[in-house]
C-alpha cells in the first residue's frame, strides 16, 4: 500500500502520470489477501521498478548558480 501512495503522491505534487501497465497487468493490488506472498513481492517490485524507470525518464530542472546572488553563509543539509 505505501508503493502506491508513493505513486500518488509523486503524481500529485508533479501533475505526472507514472504509467504503470506491467503493474496493473498483474491483477493484484494490495487489498487482496488472498493472493499468495510471492505474488504480492512481484506486484510490489514492478510497481517500484515503474515509478523509477518514469523518474529516471524525466528531464532534471537545470539550475544555474550564480555567486553575486548567494550569501556568505552555506547551509547543508544532512
Amino acid at each position: 500500500m505505501l508503493m502506491i501512495h508513493i505513486k500518488k503522491y509523486y503524481e500529485g505534487t508533479t501533475h505526472e502520470e507514472v504509467h504503470t501497465d506491467r503493474y496493473n497487468s498483474l491483477e493484484i493490488s494490495p487489498v487482496h489477501i488472498h493472493k499468495d506472498k510471492k505474488a504480492h513481492k512481484d506486484a510490489l517490485l514492478t510497481l517500484g521498478d515503474e515509478i523509477v524507470t518514469h523518474i529516471h525518464g524525466q528531464q532534471m530542472p537545470v539550475v544555474n548558480y550564480s555567486s553575486d546572488t548567494a550569501s556568505q553563509k552555506v547551509a547543508a543539509e544532512h
